[in-house]
């Protein structure tokens, strides 16, 4: 069985905290300047945020004369992202005033004591009413008290290439009923066009929350009722048989080579390699992903590929035997929040409220592939009309599910990472590697489990 923390990760996860202090000093004692800390895409083409934020900066500087905004991007994978931004949020020297958050860290950011509550500010905003309560939710922590605003969230599905479907003898309508279907599509693509990877299905430490949401927890929470925590009791649940059929899924898919390499699905980067080489240039099959695939295709984003939306198919993923409700989706989103150490938390609040009025966020749902939280924003032609498959998308919220906002879900969110690498690799079975799982469970959660 393969070591839980390789050398190399923890190295260079040291070597990154040392050089937190030189990327950012924090806003210092200067009253008038909000500065704003936020993740940059590893793909150097991708830069569609970048100009978001630029605009609303001008804008903002122009309507404030005399205040500044300085943009602090981190190019990171998303858990180094993650790592950085904690650590500028420790000391008043190096705490940014605005950063933008993983909706599913941010109670793990409030018990570290990182952030601070919004709902003074939030009282006083005529906007806050125009969000929707499931994306206020998100940003609300065991206390009551909220500590982000949200700017837009997603859902999950099933893209598929129509051409090497048409190749396999697939259907350019297909709709998968269960796990079954999947593989056998799979294996079909396998057989027919040899060439290309058949199925891609994040997985491992590496890729971090896109492994674990997009690729076990869209397969776990299509086994049955609140298959990781059970609200009611108030406790995590064990690795049961649900959890063991997730983990054999990805273990299929790897052990009969009909997803990627294993030194490529293990790669930090391989959601910027399926959406900018795998997908376009027409070398993979199917893929377990996100409603923001185009926003890569569109918009000169860093990969214009026109002919993507004829090419390409979207299928809802289903349950594990096509039980009710036959479907299944897990959204998440980011917000931005204000460090409890934010020199200047008032002026950051004000940047916030000109993010999110009402044309510069349905601005950023639309270059940024965004399924909408407000709703004046849902309702707005230029949303509607923003992609192809954005009403499909949007369609799978009904049958969507969220992640346990825990302080502790980030640490089972890698323990869960870690039992999909043992099986990707083979080390483990999907039991050996759900036993693991569980003995990890009950030292995160100090024993609060219940099995099922």
């Amino acid at each position: 069985m393969r070591p839980t923390a390789p050398l190399a990760l923890t190295i260079a996860v040291t070597a990154l905290a040392a050089t937190l202090t030189a990327c950012g000093s924090g806003s210092g004692d200067d009253p008038d300047t909000v500065e704003v800390v936020y993740n940059r895409s590893t793909d150097n083409k991708i830069r569609f945020k970048d100009a978001y934020l630029e605009a609303v900066k001008r804008q903002f500087e122009k309507e404030n004369p005399g205040k500044k905004v300085k943009l602090v991007p981190i190019q990171a994978p998303d858990n180094d992202y993650a790592t950085k931004a904690q650590q500028m949020m420790r000391s008043p020297k190096t705490a940014p005033d605005l950063v933008y958050e993983d909706t599913f860290r941010i109670n793990s950011d409030i018990k570290a004591g990182y952030l601070k509550p919004l709902d003074d500010q939030l009282a006083g905003w005529d906007q806050w009413d125009q969000f929707v309560d499931t994306a206020k939710a998100a940003a609300k922590a065991e206390d009551g008290k909220t500590y982000g605003v949200p700017d837009g969230t997603d859902t999950r599905g099933l893209w598929f290439n129509k051409e090497i479907f048409a190749k396999a003898g697939l259907p350019a309508d297909w709709e998968p009923k269960n796990w079954a279907e999947i593989l056998d599509a799979a294996r079909t693509v396998k057989e027919k066009v040899p060439g290309v990877v058949p199925l891609n299905v994040y997985t491992g430490k590496g890729p971090g929350e896109a492994a674990v949401m997009q690729g076990f927890e869209m397969l776990l929470y299509g086994t049955g009722e609140d298959p990781l925590y059970d609200s009611a009791a108030r406790k995590w649940v064990t690795g049961g048989q649900g959890f063991k059929d997730a983990l054999d899924f990805v273990g299929t898919v790897y052990k009969e080579k009909l997803g990627p390499d294993v030194s490529d699905a293990l790669d930090p980067n391989v959601g910027t390699r399926v959406a900018t080489e795998w997908f376009p240039e027409g070398k993979l099959a199917i893929s377990l992903d996100g409603s923001w695939m185009g926003q890569n295709w569109i918009n000169k984003g860093p990969k214009e590929w026109p002919e993507w939306s004829e090419k390409l198919g979207q299928a809802p993923m289903p349950t594990q035997h096509g039980q009710a409700p036959g479907k299944v989706s897990m959204s998440g989103g980011w917000a931005w929040s204000i460090p409890a150490k934010a020199e200047n938390p008032d002026l950051a609040f004000e940047f916030v409220k000109t993010l999110q009025t009402r044309q510069n966020a349905t601005k950023w749902c639309v270059v940024g592939a965004q399924i909408a939280v407000r709703k004046d924003v849902a309702a707005d032609p230029r949303y509607l009309r923003s992609m192809p498959g954005i009403e499909f998308f949007t369609g799978l919220v009904q049958y969507t599910h969220y992640r346990p906002a825990l302080p502790v879900y980030p640490q089972v969110s890698t323990a869960i990472g870690e039992a999909m690498e043992q099986v990707t690799t083979g080390d483990s079975s999907a039991a050996e590697a759900a036993k693991a799982y569980d003995e990890q469970l009950k030292t995160i959660t100090d024993g609060a489990v219940v099995a099922k």
